[in-house]
Protein backbone atom coordinates (compact mmCIF):
# COMPACT_ATOMS: atom_id res chain seq x y z
CA UNK A 1 0.00 0.00 0.00
CA UNK A 2 1.67 3.57 -0.98
CA UNK A 3 1.56 6.30 1.32
CA UNK A 4 -1.98 7.97 -0.11
CA UNK A 5 -3.50 4.60 0.50
CA UNK A 6 -2.36 4.64 3.91
CA UNK A 7 -3.29 8.05 4.55
CA UNK A 8 -6.91 7.74 2.97
CA UNK A 9 -7.51 4.32 4.71
CA UNK A 10 -6.61 5.98 8.21
CA UNK A 11 -9.68 8.50 7.32
CA UNK A 12 -12.11 6.10 6.04
CA UNK A 13 -12.18 7.22 2.45
CA UNK A 14 -14.05 5.67 0.36
CA UNK A 15 -12.41 5.44 -2.66
CA UNK A 16 -15.40 5.44 -5.33
CA UNK A 17 -16.43 8.61 -3.85
CA UNK A 18 -12.93 10.23 -4.40
CA UNK A 19 -13.27 8.56 -8.16
CA UNK A 20 -16.85 10.22 -8.76
CA UNK A 21 -15.83 13.48 -6.86
CA UNK A 22 -12.90 14.14 -8.52
CA UNK A 23 -13.24 12.66 -11.71
CA UNK A 24 -10.24 10.35 -11.69
CA UNK A 25 -11.19 6.96 -12.64
CA UNK A 26 -11.39 4.09 -9.97
CA UNK A 27 -8.62 1.81 -11.63
CA UNK A 28 -6.34 5.25 -11.27
CA UNK A 29 -7.01 5.95 -7.48
CA UNK A 30 -6.65 2.38 -6.82
CA UNK A 31 -2.99 2.37 -8.94
CA UNK A 32 -2.43 5.60 -6.37
CA UNK A 33 -3.29 3.60 -3.71
CA UNK A 34 -1.74 -0.02 -4.35
CA UNK A 35 1.30 0.52 -6.49
CA UNK A 36 4.27 1.73 -5.23
CA UNK A 37 5.63 2.93 -8.38
CA UNK A 38 2.86 4.81 -9.31
CA UNK A 39 3.65 8.54 -9.26
CA UNK A 40 1.02 10.82 -7.88
CA UNK A 41 0.68 14.17 -9.77
CA UNK A 42 -0.24 17.43 -7.96
CA UNK A 43 -3.57 18.21 -9.93
CA UNK A 44 -4.20 14.94 -8.60
CA UNK A 45 -3.37 15.34 -4.90
CA UNK A 46 -5.48 18.50 -4.91
CA UNK A 47 -8.24 17.13 -6.56
CA UNK A 48 -8.76 14.14 -3.78
CA UNK A 49 -7.92 16.60 -0.85
CA UNK A 50 -10.72 18.94 -1.91
CA UNK A 51 -12.61 15.79 -2.42
CA UNK A 52 -11.82 14.42 1.45
CA UNK A 53 -12.16 17.84 2.60
CA UNK A 54 -8.25 17.69 3.46
CA UNK A 55 -6.03 20.69 3.27
CA UNK A 56 -4.03 19.81 0.11
CA UNK A 57 -0.84 21.17 1.63
CA UNK A 58 -1.02 19.42 5.11
CA UNK A 59 -1.71 16.28 3.12
CA UNK A 60 1.59 16.96 0.88
CA UNK A 61 3.73 17.29 4.18
CA UNK A 62 2.11 14.15 5.46
CA UNK A 63 2.57 12.21 2.32
CA UNK A 64 6.08 13.52 1.46
CA UNK A 65 7.70 14.09 5.10
CA UNK A 66 10.35 11.64 4.37
CA UNK A 67 11.57 13.02 1.42
CA UNK A 68 15.13 14.68 2.21
CA UNK A 69 17.35 17.23 0.22
CA UNK A 70 20.62 15.85 -0.27
CA UNK A 71 23.50 17.21 1.35
CA UNK A 72 25.35 19.78 -0.76
CA UNK A 73 28.60 18.71 1.69
CA UNK A 74 32.03 18.29 -0.85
Amino acid sequence: MTALGEFLAKRSVNKSMVARRTGLSKARINELTLNLTAHLRAEELYLIAKAIDADPCEMLKKLYAHLKLVSDEK
